[in-house]
């Protein structure tokens, strides 16, 4: 058996979501905060479409991260 040592979740994909007092998620509104836990990084979005671009770029950047390349 070969224990995979690499985490499911790793810290570098882990995120503080905080919605603005704003935000009304059941009526389709929805703006705020995420924050790269690990890198302290975050970025402020005003719909779901810029919460999935900013996420999604954050992401890509991790992967460089993880590989050790400078961000």
């Amino acid at each position: 058996m070969t224990l995979d040592l690499a985490p499911h979740y790793p810290s570098s994909l882990s995120y503080v979501l905080k919605l603005h007092r704003d935000a009304a998620p059941g009526r389709g509104q929805i703006c705020g905060r995420l924050e790269n836990i690990a890198s302290g990084q975050s970025f402020r979005f005003a719909s779901v479409d810029e919460l999935l671009t900013g996420l999604a770029r954050d992401a890509a950047g991790g992967d460089a991260r993880r590989a050790g390349d400078p961000d």
